[in-house]
């Protein structure tokens, strides 16, 4: 082909040097009740609390950090391992604080307060998560706190008749919340994917298909491969949801193109995991990345004149939210890279892999040209002329998203991350390419340009 950048070596290296940069910048993060809020000065921003999702990403991704190698991680890592069994776990009622603030108590000892009155999934997830990258690290206690988050898991947020996850109860899991969302969903998926790998569990795996059939095989198949985002207790399609709240941080209304794009690579780890145990993946579930990576693409993808994604579309696919974010951009170059690796080892046709490797390259440039202000240090969120905007967020959250999309190019798509990298599978060869015939120009009929 001559254009392709997987395996690469200079590729690689570049994207070695943004996942030591990202690291770099996350340790600034560090707070004693666990990971904050890093600001636009890159310095904790302490008008937000110590949110217990920011410290279950950071805690994975110093976890990586460890297995990858890198000096002065595994500190890190221990600290995120620490504060999710002692500070943020919840002594009285069980479970997790969503977030807690850390003060100061009369005789000047740190001590964490509860901040909010709700115990989410969305933030268990990340916990379960944290907890198995730390396991396949190695870290002290890291197995006592996956232990931990599985059994809370199973107890709590696990719907067996339904075979979903719930949402979010009050503080003393007493009442449930009757809204179910796609977004927790698909976090419960990875952070599944991971405990199956870590554990050797096939339990784990055949929760994250149950979840994965739903969502993707049956609807966003039944909404022309746009997921609903919202739900009601018994798993119908709310679909006005929010609608006077459309840039929600966490459940905006309509399609969120990302989701479709992150659901995608979800589904290929799961159908190569299914391999991987020597078991038949379902027909559908290559088919069904691809129709939602290029729903997500086409609905996207400088659909309003600039380059970028959109953050939100209505379900006819029109631009409800024109910020950009970042991390749409770095799930779109995961699913990218690991529908190419799943369209080699399926022997797919050549336009196919170029397909992937144009969408690849063409976010790649994006990022390097508006997202990236300096090695590691990324604008969260963009407006419609690419400027750097705070309509949904300020700050930089978290590295979580830009540092999978740095490793999953140089990487099978399974094992899962941590395992792969444990392995040392890191810059592995990839599958042989098919020998079938190119088209002239690398462009197919079907896909056109593919809207660059």
């Amino acid at each position: 082909m001559g254009l392709g950048w997987f395996g690469a070596p200079e590729h690689n290296r570049w994207l070695a040097q943004e996942t030591h940069a990202l690291l770099r910048l996350a340790r600034a993060a560090k707070v004693p009740a666990g990971f904050g809020w890093i600001g636009e000065d890159g310095q904790v921003d302490t008008s937000h609390p110590v949110e217990t999702w920011i410290t279950g990403r950071m805690t994975f991704a110093f976890s990586v950090g460890t297995l990858l190698g890198v000096p002065g991680c595994r500190r890190y890592a221990d600290h995120g391992v620490r504060v999710l069994r002692n500070v943020l776990r919840d002594r009285v009622n069980g479970g997790w604080h969503s977030a807690v603030r850390h003060e100061l108590d009369e005789q000047g000892a740190g001590v964490a307060v509860q901040e909010g009155a709700r115990k989410e999934c969305y933030q268990h997830a990340f916990v379960l998560f944290a907890a198995a990258a730390a396991t396949a690290a190695g870290r002290p206690g890291a197995h006592d706190l996956l232990v931990d988050a599985m059994e809370v898991y199973e107890r709590y947020w696990w719907d067996e008749v339904r075979g979903l996850p719930l949402e979010a109860y009050n503080t003393d899991f007493s009442k449930a919340e009757d809204y179910r969302g796609i977004n927790a969903a698909m976090h419960t998926v990875e952070a599944f994917l991971v405990t199956a790998d870590v554990t050797g569990d096939l339990k784990w795996l055949e929760r994250a298909l149950q979840i994965i059939d739903f969502a993707v095989n049956q609807q966003a198949r039944a909404h022309q491969w746009r997921l609903p985002e919202h739900y009601d207790a018994r798993w119908r399609p709310v679909l006005d949801y929010n609608q006077d709240r459309p840039a929600d941080p966490f459940r905006p209304f309509g399609v969120t193109p990302g989701h479709g794009l992150e659901w995608a690579r979800l589904t290929v780890q799961a159908m190569m995991a299914l391999k991987a145990r020597g078991k038949e993946a379902p027909e559908w579930m290559l088919d069904a990345a691809e129709a939602l990576f290029d729903r997500a693409r086409s609905d996207g993808w400088r659909v309003d004149g600039a380059p970028g994604f959109v953050y939100t579309t209505d379900f006819e696919g029109q631009p409800v939210v024109h910020e950009r974010m970042h991390w749409v951009v770095c799930e779109g170059v995961s699913a990218a890279a690991a529908l190419r690796w799943a369209a080699l080892e399926q022997g797919r046709q050549e336009i196919e892999l170029e397909h992937f490797e144009h969408c690849y390259r063409a976010w790649l440039d994006y990022a390097e040209e508006y997202l990236i202000a300096e090695p590691g240090r990324w604008w969260h969120e963009l407006d419609q002329d690419n400027r750097p905007s705070t309509r949904t967020w300020k700050g930089h959250p978290d590295v979580y998203h830009a540092l999978q999309m740095t490793l999953l190019p140089r990487l099978p798509v399974w094992p899962a991350i941590p395992q792969a990298v444990a392995a040392r599978k890191l810059d592995a060869p990839a599958p042989a390419r098919p020998s079938g015939a190119r088209q002239e120009g690398g462009r197919s009929r079907q896909w056109g340009f593919f809207g660059y």
